[in-house]
């Protein structure tokens, strides 16, 4: 009986936990799962939408030979450039948000003023709101026409770089704008390290760079890749995106191809970034 009566239990405790994950279920089947095979059903297909239907010719790989061959100036010409925006933004965000993080983790007046300031970018800036400041050029550093950089850029620099450096660093306010939430992770992160470490560490006479290098960059590794990969995801699509401009366009059977082949860098970038994150977890795990 009483065997009876756990079974009826479990099965009980079962059902309600199905339950309570349906609608997650329900929304990643309709609103994910649906959309990503569909969306690689049409990039194998000659989609045309007529008044009673929409009629599917199947063309194998052929938007894939016309995105990666015949028409490569597409990815040659602007992707490339934008994938060396990245890397220099990527370093520039995730440096400025750790030293701010960590200024703002230091007692003093009005720090939760300056927090909230820090944040209110990620609240109310829009891709349209960054295309105008864009526009208007008023994410730009003046110190660029003063020391006249772009002239010593093209003189010594590879041109494959000129044009990505001088893109950077014309909105580079608001490269750094972006830094809301990487920011606040690493906030968070600073605050879960021991205060008893950090006293220690001031009893032994621990200079407080030292401290920086021994205790808390080791200490923020797992914030440092979670930031990289966000960072990662929210470039690419980032307002000045040249490629997802290319894929809101009504050859969806083209379209849907070159979302896949931009998706398929995104996922090997993620791929690198929890590579790279493996092998430094390791290395520091085998120095403790």
């Amino acid at each position: 009986m009483k065997w009876n009566r756990g079974l009826e239990t479990n099965t009980l405790r079962k059902i309600e936990g199905s339950l309570f994950i349906a609608p997650w279920v329900f929304g990643f089947l309709t609103f994910v799962a649906f959309p990503l095979g569909y969306s690689l059903y049409m990039s194998f297909h000659q989609v045309k939408i007529t008044v009673n239907s929409v009629n599917y010719t199947f063309i194998g790989f052929q938007h894939y030979r016309e995105i990666l061959i015949a028409n490569g100036s597409l990815l040659y010409e602007e992707l490339l450039p934008f994938l060396r925006e990245s890397a220099m933004m990527i370093p520039i965000i995730l440096v400025f948000s750790l030293l701010v993080a960590i200024l703002l983790n230091m007692r003093f007046p009005g720090r939760t003023l300056f927090r909230v300031i820090f944040f209110l970018p990620v609240i109310f800036s829009s891709g349209q709101i960054v295309q105008e400041f864009i526009a208007q050029g008023e994410g730009s550093l003046s110190i660029m026409e003063t020391l006249r950089i772009d002239y010593y850029l093209q003189q010594y620099m590879p041109s494959a770089w000129v044009g990505p450096i001088q893109k950077v660093m014309n909105s580079f306010v608001l490269v750094l704008w972006y830094s809301g939430v990487q920011i606040l992770i690493f906030l968070a992160g600073r605050q879960t390290l021991p205060p008893a470490v950090y006293e220690a560490s001031r009893i032994d006479g621990s200079s407080p760079w030292n401290t920086f290098w021994k205790i808390t960059l080791p200490g923020l590794v797992p914030y440092i890749f979670l930031n990289l990969m966000y960072t990662v995801v929210d470039l690419f699509t980032f307002p000045s995106n040249p490629i997802v401009s290319r894929v809101n366009t009504s050859n969806y059977g083209s379209s849907s191809a070159l979302a896949w082949i931009y998706f398929s860098i995104i996922l090997t970038f993620v791929l690198l970034t929890l590579w790279l994150y493996s092998r430094v977890d390791k290395s520091i795990s085998g120095k403790r």
